[in-house]
């Protein structure tokens, strides 16, 4: 029986950069890219592990679409401009006949190839710890699914009003938010966004929640925020000092899953000159959330042309870019699932969210994997496996750079053979 998957949400979208934009600070402010909290229909007794078609997609999973047919409308109804786009529409009452419905049928083994990674994983030997910089919103560090989970900074005193380590930040055990300048890494259901990006990367395993792709045994997620508010913006001096103190605090990896049409000098040379490796979301389209390419409209930080950046499309359990998905083989390197993803959410919650957001994370806790299990890569080999190891697919040829997309297997397996 198919696990049926219809949601309705608002895209936090950006519209196609068009030719060069003065600088003002609503251009350039950072936007989250996801679609959520969905559909969140998971009752306790759920195996929710069961509902990650990303980690497994056995084909069970279905998309239904409904539109609303403009063409069967009374003509007095709608509106178009001189070029025949429709631009506005009074809506009648609405008949079953002016609603079409499609589905979107889930491919057996579109997924990210998981299960073999993992086996191979646990066959290692010699691993080594790694700090991954979540930069979002901030990341509900109370959830059950994030516990052993979260980097600690071993050399702040929690709770004394001093700066112990003198790196600047009093009591910043676990992190720091830069959106609202205090060490509560967490502020409210507004940090959704974090959260779910955190437990796609490294949530515990067989608690009965999700199933994170990292081992948190080794991998530790550092919460920085530095977006914020219901619609999950921030400043670009705020997400450089986030990017500053993640890596001066030892983060080797960070995921940014979001975007700005524009950005400063100031923010590319913050990530151009960082020995981290960032993994960024594509972007998910235009107001009416269709994907564009980024190579004719670039946006970022997932338009820099640097080689510490892997920049991520979000692909639907059918094998093709969601509509929503930006692309551009120049600009985009790789897809991964960010459809109907299933994570965590704040107070102990688990919702399906979509978006180059959820994409993204996929990556993270791949890249996380192999800096854990293989100590004889670089950062700069990681990135180079990831895209060497996409599976090909005709989808997406010549709209992401390797061609294809995320297989974890792959990559733990390149080089070994």
């Amino acid at each position: 029986m198919k696990k049926l998957i219809t949601a309705t949400a608002l895209f936090l979208a950006l519209a196609t950069a068009s030719g060069a934009v003065p600088y003002n600070a609503a251009d350039n402010t950072f936007s989250a890219y996801a679609v959520g909290p969905g559909l969140n229909n998971l009752s306790i007794k759920d195996d929710k592990a069961s509902y990650q078609w990303a980690l497994k997609n056995d084909g069970q999973a279905q998309k239904i679409v409904q539109e609303l047919d403009i063409d069967s409308l009374d003509p007095a109804y709608v509106h178009r401009n001189k070029r025949g786009k429709v631009d506005a529409i009074a809506l009648p009452p609405l008949e079953p006949a002016n609603i079409l419905t499609s589905a979107i049928d889930a491919v057996p083994g579109i997924d990210i190839n998981i299960q073999p990674a993992w086996e191979a994983y646990s066959q290692t030997e010699t691993k080594r710890p790694l700090t991954v910089a979540v930069i979002d919103t901030g990341v509900d560090i109370s959830h059950p699914d994030l516990q052993g989970s979260i980097w600690v900074n071993e050399d702040e005193i929690p709770g004394d009003g001093i700066d112990n380590d003198g790196n600047g930040f009093v009591d910043d055990v676990n992190g720091w938010n830069f959106y609202s300048n205090t060490n509560q890494v967490y502020e409210g259901p507004e940090d959704v966004h974090g959260t779910h990006a955190a437990g796609t990367i490294a949530a515990s395993k067989d608690n009965g929640g999700i199933v994170g792709i990292a081992d948190n045994n080794y991998v530790k997620i550092m919460p920085v925020k530095a977006l914020g508010g219901e619609e999950g913006k921030g400043s670009p001096d705020n997400v450089i000092a986030a990017i500053k103190y993640a890596e001066a605090n030892g983060a080797q990896i960070c995921n940014l899953s979001f975007g700005s049409q524009n950005c400063t000098e100031e923010f590319k040379a913050a990530i151009r000159d960082s020995g981290m490796l960032f993994i960024v979301a594509a972007g998910n389209g235009d107001d009416n959330a269709i994907g564009y390419s980024i190579d004719a409209s670039p946006i970022y930080p997932a338009s820099l042309p640097f080689d510490n950046v892997i920049t991520v499309a979000n692909l639907m359990f059918d094998g093709k870019l969601d509509e929503s998905s930006n692309f551009g083989a120049g600009s985009v390197d790789i897809a991964a699932p960010g459809t109907f993803i299933l994570g965590i959410t704040p107070d102990n919650g688990y919702a399906f969210m979509s978006g180059t957001s959820m994409a993204a994370p996929m990556v993270t806790g791949t890249a996380a994997m192999l800096y854990t299990s293989r100590p004889e890569l670089s950062l700069t080999d990681i990135k180079n496996v990831i895209l060497a190891s996409a599976r090909k697919m005709d989808s997406l040829n010549g709209k992401v750079l390797s061609g294809g997309m995320l297989d974890a297997n792959g990559a733990m397996q390149w080089g070994r053979q």
